[in-house]
């Protein structure tokens, strides 16, 4: 939150200044958002708060509430949305806590778009089409609802509006065509009447500063991981709450399947009814193939989940392939557990044709399945040929990812550029619009610019990017945001200490390290302490191909409690998150004149035997450690063996790991140096 007033305070700031053209209001926000987020703030946000905010103000000042507070750019919890406007303050029948959430939009005009009634060109003249603002607020609404146990406290509690008050009603027709809920109204210049009777119904003419507080202070539950929300899939209420573009790609999406998918022979094929006549249907055009392409914890598993159930849900099969086998190894085990009695045989078959891998659709007939999604399309090969595979089917030349788009009608990618981490891993944006594009295929690529990791904090992602030169600009010492926690350990046995104590206060926590030392198979049943550094020794987690007694298996590390005995590496961690993250950087990533810079020679991996181009070898390297330190949802410890790296980590990052004695009890490990985010917050148990 950028800042918190009453409406009689704001008032005296949206008077304007002679010689200003921005208002008192505005230039205090622009100096917050600098202090808080670290930047600049952006053209529309100033014009917002110059222009849109005054208009609620002057509003709750013509209804006579002046005490009612009104918090500016409301974080969502654990994301980096915001709401625009949270009024808080009593109900003016009951007394209890009562609050408004409010979109602003400046626009003046909209349409809608033909193919998806809630996503809408606000006149923007970007190209884009935006979320429809008051399926946006209900979003915002029902996302606050599912982390804010105190709004759930009672349903009427929490209203929500869009108010777009340059637009008349005329102009802005279309908007009118989505049903509104308590959750989101839609209001213009016409109405603006009428959005002062909602004000007057919502809030008494006395102080909103308790309501607000409660709100401010009000325990946040945990952020569901990918894990849990695969798991709550089945159940009500269960699955994501899609914010933004998040939820007008998975809509898009849907609406196309809905109009253009066939019968193909499955039990239920997708949007198939017994008693339509198929035989009238459209035509379909050409393939269409949808990239969904976003950063660390931008929520693209949790969308493709999130896509698989709302089809489930209709009675539909999609398939989700992977690269990942820890990935989909979590995901078959998962719906496996739910088998009951004598149905385990069933269930395994199941799980096995609905999470699949990459590599086996070779011998898939063309667009036999209706849907399928690519998750982590990053790790798609160049050619699904490898060494156990029999003579007869081996093609070199013919590119994986021509087998999965041949293999469905509607295929979906889901990638980030920068976690491809092996030589051979190929997916991209560009390659696969280019490759569907040469296979005659429309292609729709959106990017999905939220942070749902670390807190919420854009700034972090942002951070490692610069770290590792993936981004435009070179490294930059951390500024601490509150959402984050980022801390450097001066040894593996402070860090692992830190980690562990993490795990027996309930949260999830795990170490992991490059691919710099040998990774051996199980002795007698035990696994190897293979990770040395100095008198510290530690064993990876298991291989794939084994089972070691009172450890988890590999693609269970990050979820069972018990990985927090072994160090992971990437191929375990990706994908998967916890909330807190120690990494040890290896000697394969050094620190020098300004930059990192990879050494190949310090890396065990053996994807990089042979004649291995340097570039390759970088970017996988540079990329892995791009996986490592984005999985923390709380915060991220790390160390680095080489003298000379550590010690620009320590210039870098601020935040250290102290002693501390709580109520007299022994003392513990403790991030210091940054503030903690409000997710560390111990949780009730």
């Amino acid at each position: 939150m950028l800042l918190q007033l009453s409406a009689a305070e704001l008032g005296r700031r949206i008077v304007g200044q002679a010689g200003s053209t921005h208002l008192p209001l505005t230039e205090q926000l622009i100096q917050e958002h600098s202090r808080i987020k670290g930047g600049a703030a952006g053209q529309g946000d100033v014009a917002s708060w110059n222009n849109s905010v005054p208009v609620v103000v002057r509003a709750l000042l013509d209804c006579g509430l002046d005490d009612v507070e009104v918090q500016i750019e409301v974080d969502l919890p654990h994301t980096n949305s915001a709401v625009d406007l949270v009024l808080c303050g009593q109900h003016p029948g009951t007394g209890t806590d009562s609050y408004l959430a409010v979109e602003l939009k400046q626009v003046r005009h909209a349409t809608v778009d033909p193919l998806c009634p809630i996503a809408v060109d606000l006149g923007f003249g970007d190209g884009k089409n935006k979320l429809h603002p008051v399926r946006q607020v209900q979003r915002y609404c029902e996302y606050m609802l599912r982390y804010l146990p105190h709004l759930r406290e009672d349903e009427d509690r929490l209203m929500g509006v869009a108010l777009l008050h340059n637009a008349h009603d005329a102009d802005v027709e279309a908007l009118f065509g989505l049903p509104e809920t308590d959750h989101g109204f839609l209001y213009t210049l016409d109405d603006l009447h009428r959005f002062r009777r909602v004000l007057a119904s919502r809030f008494a003419a006395t102080s909103g500063k308790r309501a607000a507080c409660a709100l401010t202070q009000a325990r946040q539950d945990p952020l569901l991981k990918v894990t849990d929300v695969a798991r709550q899939r089945s159940v009500i209420g269960g699955g994501l709450t899609l914010l933004d573009e998040q939820y007008v790609a998975v809509d898009r999406i849907t609406r196309h399947l809905e109009k253009t998918a066939r019968f193909t022979g499955f039990d239920v094929g997708l949007f198939h009814d017994a008693g339509t006549d198929h035989s009238l249907a459209s035509e379909p055009g050409a393939k269409r193939v949808y990239i969904l392409r976003g950063g660390p914890g931008s929520g693209k598993s949790a969308v493709a989940l999130e896509l698989q159930r709302t089809l489930g849900l209709k009675g539909r099969e999609a398939v989700l392939a992977s690269g990942s086998h820890a990935y989909t190894e979590t995901l078959r085990d998962i719906m496996l557990g739910t088998a009951r009695r004598g149905q385990t045989a069933e269930k395994r078959r199941a799980a096995n044709r609905l999470y699949r891998y990459f590599n086996s659709f070779s011998e898939t007939p063309p667009d036999s399945l209706d849907v399928l999604i690519c998750d982590e399309a990053h790790r798609i090969r160049r050619s699904s040929s490898h060494r156990w595979m029999p003579k007869s089917l081996r093609d070199d030349d013919r590119p994986q990812a021509t087998e999965v788009i041949k293999a469905a009608k509607v295929p979906i990618f889901l990638l980030d550029d920068h976690q491809s981490i092996r030589p051979d891993e190929v997916g991209t944006a560009t390659y696969l619009k280019e490759l569907a594009m040469g296979m005659g295929c429309e292609v729709e690529v959106t990017d999905l610019e939220g942070t749902f990791r670390a807190g919420g904090s854009k700034r972090y992602q942002d951070w490692v990017q610069q770290l590792l030169g993936l981004g435009a600009s070179d490294p930059v010492a951390w500024r601490p945001d509150g959402r984050m926690a980022l801390t450097v350990a001066d040894s593996p046995e402070q860090m692992e200490r830190f980690i562990r104590e993490r795990h027996v206060e309930g949260a999830t926590a795990r170490i992991t390290a490059g691919f710099c030392w040998p990774w051996s198979n199980p002795d007698g049943g035990r696994l190897v302490d293979d990770v040395q550094i100095g008198d510290w020794r530690r064993p990876w987690n298991v291989k794939p191909e084994h089972d070691v007694p009172d450890a988890p298996r590999s693609h269970l590390w990050s979820t069972d409690g018990r990985g927090v005995d072994q160090i992971g590496c990437v191929y375990t961690a990706q994908t998967f998150e916890y909330d807190w993250n120690g990494v040890v950087i290896g000697p394969d990533l050094l620190f020098r004149d300004g930059k990192f810079t990879v050494d190949r020679s310090a890396s065990c991996d053996p994807a990089f035997r042979g004649a291995i181009d340097d570039a390759v070898v970088t970017r996988c390297i540079l990329n892995a450690y791009h996986v490592l330190l984005t999985r923390g949802v709380v915060g991220t410890v790390v160390y680095a063996v080489d003298p000379a790296t550590h010690n620009e980590l320590r210039k870098l990052i601020t935040g250290t790991i102290g002693m501390q004695h709580y109520d007299g009890a022994q003392p513990r490990l403790t991030a210091e140096g940054s503030q903690l985010p409000p997710a560390h917050r111990r949780r009730h148990r």
